[in-house]
C-alpha cells in the first residue's frame, strides 16, 4: 500500500510520526504509527504534514517525498543511518544523497529528523509514496 505523505504528520514534542484519522471538535485525531496508539492533537499543537516540509538546497528547496526517494535508491532495503548517529556521518550520508543540500541552512538537528522519520516509514508504513495527482484523483471518484 502506498503511503500518502499528506496523512503522515510530525507533532512538535511527541517522538514519531502519526496517522491522521479525523476531525476532531478539539483539534484532529491522530494514530501512532509505531504503537498505533490514537490521540487527539489540539489547535495549539504545531503539527506538520510530512508533504510541507523542504530540505534547502543550493538551488531552492528539495521536497521530503523527493529526499526519501533519493535516500531509497542509495540505502536500498537497508535503514538509514540512526539518529544517534555522529554528526560527521549523517552530514557524508547527506553529502551523497543530495550532494548540493544547503550546508548553512539544512542543520544536523534536520538531519536527525529526516533519518529518523525515513526510518519510521520504513519499519511502519511503505516508502512507496501516493503522488499528489493520485491522491486528488481518488477524492474525485
Amino acid at each position: 500500500m502506498k503511503t500518502n505523505l499528506q496523512k503522515i504528520l510530525s507533532v512538535a514534542g511527541q517522538p514519531g510520526l502519526f496517522s491522521y484519522l479525523t476531525q476532531a471538535n478539539a483539534g484532529v485525531v491522530v494514530e501512532s504509527l509505531a504503537t498505533k496508539k490514537r490521540t487527539v492533537c489540539g489547535m495549539s499543537m504545531r503539527i506538520s504534514s510530512l508533504s510541507d516540509i523542504s530540505v534547502f538546497t543550493e538551488e531552492g528547496e528539495v521536497s521530503l517525498e523527493t529526499m526519501f526517494e533519493k535516500m531509497k535508491e542509495k540505502l536500498g532495503e537497508q535503514a538509514a543511518p540512526s539518529a544517534k548517529s555522529n554528526p560527521e556521518e549523517l552530514k557524508k550520508f547527506f553529502g551523497e544523497v543530495l550532494p548540493d543540500y544547503d550546508r548553512d541552512k539544512f542543520y544536523v538537528s534536520h538531519m536527525k529528523k529526516v533519518v529518523e522519520w525515513y526510518n519510521v516509514l520504513k519499519e511502519f508504513a511503505s516508502l512507496d509514496f501516493e503522488k499528489q495527482e493520485e491522491g486528488s484523483a481518488a477524492e474525485k471518484e
